[in-house]
């Protein structure tokens, strides 16, 4: 026990550092579909492969557990959530309901600083490659933040911290759908022409075609992802294992 730091505070810090950024490392992987679906988490794999103690990582899985990005039960642990086609409907909806309003709201109060923010986040998606040159099969990191960036400024001058953080989390949960819908044969989709068609119908104040153009993209994203679960392509089970399948579709 160091029980010189008990005055001092620097166990709790260090902890807490160690906490938050087996966290963010953690939230990451899951976000990208790099953890295999619908198996049991366990504490030791989490330590020996982000390289910290079982008190931060408990800490770490706590919270993501909290945020609903991993399941818990009761003195038996954490687990990866499982997808289903019931779920991604249920999802697909409700983030349609709450983006629609934040995207209306954001045209009715828009400002000229909000605008450039949005041209310029589309720019910085356009000019970024989709792919990792590497592995044509998986998306590059880079891209993955600046499509973030891109729906994030869409609804950014909502003025609704609430509401921008509830769409936030449905886009995290959101985000474990997409690498199913570039699994397996299938055509390509014009993503950054969606994006583009979207932009411009917000910039150019029409709220209706701005509403449709988005939620046409979320819900093709979604159709993708339901004909690929029934064609078997879903996540399997594992152990807390690292998945090689990272592909990502832009819901």
């Amino acid at each position: 026990m160091t029980y010189g730091n008990a005055d001092t505070g620097e166990g709790k810090g260090a902890k807490s550092t160690l906490a938050s950024s087996v966290y963010h490392q953690l939230r990451e992987d899951l976000l990208r579909g790099a953890l295999e679906a619908e198996g049991k988490l366990r504490v030791e794999w989490v330590v020996s492969r982000y390289g910290a103690g079982a008190s931060p990582v408990r800490e770490a899985l706590n919270r993501l557990a909290a945020e609903g990005l991993l399941g818990r039960h009761d003195q038996r642990g954490f687990f990866l959530m499982p997808v289903s086609a019931a779920e991604l409907e249920e999802l697909t909806r409700t983030r349609c309901w709450l983006e629609e309003r934040a995207l209306r709201e954001s045209i009715a109060h828009r400002t000229a600083e909000w605008e450039e923010q949005l041209v310029l986040a589309l720019h910085r998606l356009a000019r970024a490659e989709r792919r990792q040159p590497s592995e044509p099969a998986t998306n590059n990191p880079e891209w993955e933040k600046l499509h973030r960036a891109f729906h994030r400024a869409l609804i950014s001058a909502c003025r609704s911290h609430w509401l921008i953080g509830f769409c936030d989390q449905l886009s995290d949960q959101a985000s474990r759908y997409r690498l199913i819908s570039q699994r397996g044969p299938g055509s390509e989709r014009d993503d950054l022409g969606e994006h583009r068609t979207i932009a411009e119908r917000t910039l150019d104040g029409d709220a209706d075609g701005a509403v449709e153009a988005l939620l046409s993209h979320y819900r093709l994203t979604a159709e993708m992802c339901m004909a690929r679960l029934n064609e078997g392509y879903g996540p399997k089970a594992g152990s807390g294992k690292v998945s090689r399948r990272r592909n990502q579709p832009s819901m």
